[in-house]
């Protein structure tokens, strides 16, 4: 089961944020998998969830420092789900092993049977009493039933847990608390924007005042030049000379 791309991840980003991302997103997948895996007839969806609880137990061994005390409680609860459902898949795949290899061993039997029955028009069932496997039959047989019964125990002992009293809860409590971080990350982000916003518009006020000072000081500069102007102008015409 491939794991579902998680969006936003970014390496500038803090980590209890990513973390956070990466814990709901594998939290979400984990749960989907509930209605089919605990029906206990959809062996694909039990291997899958398997996969989901091990993904989340290992972002969460690495990262529950980052969130509350949700974490570590979640985090042996998806070891125990990954453990027995672990087990129940132990049995899925020897099963077909089980009876491949009773397969092969009927065959092989069957064929030196075959061999020993020579021309005769019908098969003696003496021969087949006398099977060079007549024995491993049995206990492959044995084993069989052995991991049919154990699988069924497993799948008994999975739905009890996942419906245990209170594991809803300790789910609800895990994404709670990753919401509550991308939350804060948020509005860390929105504190960030609102200061970077309001140190752009003091730049552009001490730019507009100084540009202000700037016009103030050249007119009066104009002023000034033109004051000298006129005093140049109006000297010829005093009296006496």
């Amino acid at each position: 089961m491939k794991p579902k791309p998680i969006k936003k991840l970014a390496p500038e980003r803090p980590l209890y944020e990513n973390a956070a991302r990466i814990v709901r997103a594998r939290l979400s997948e984990l749960r989907s998998f509930a209605p089919r895996a605990v029906d206990g007839a959809d062996p694909t969806a039990q291997h899958d969830m398997r996969i989901a609880a091990k993904r989340l137990r290992y972002v969460l061994e690495v990262t529950d420092f980052c969130l509350d005390a949700a974490a570590p409680v979640a985090r042996r609860r998806a070891r125990k789900i990954q453990d027995i459902l672990g087990e129940i898949h132990d049995c899925d795949v020897m099963l077909p092993r089980v009876e491949r290899h009773a397969r092969e061993l009927r065959e092989m039997d069957a064929d030196r049977i075959r061999e020993r029955a020579g021309s005769a028009l019908d098969l003696d069932p003496r021969l087949a009493a006398r099977a060079g496997h007549r024995t491993a039959f049995r206990g492959l047989e044995v084993l069989d039933v052995y991991l049919v019964a154990r699988r069924k125990l497993l799948v008994d002992r999975f739905v009890e847990l996942w419906r245990e009293p209170g594991g809803e809860q300790i789910w609800d409590r895990l994404d709670e608390a990753a919401a509550a971080q991308l939350e804060r990350a948020r509005e860390r982000r929105r504190a960030a924007k609102r200061a970077r916003r309001a140190r752009e518009e003091l730049e552009l006020a001490r730019q507009a005042e100084d540009e202000s000072a700037a016009r103030a000081l050249r007119a009066t500069e104009r002023l000034s030049s033109a004051g000298r102007d006129d005093g140049g102008r109006g000297s010829p015409s005093e009296p006496g000379l």
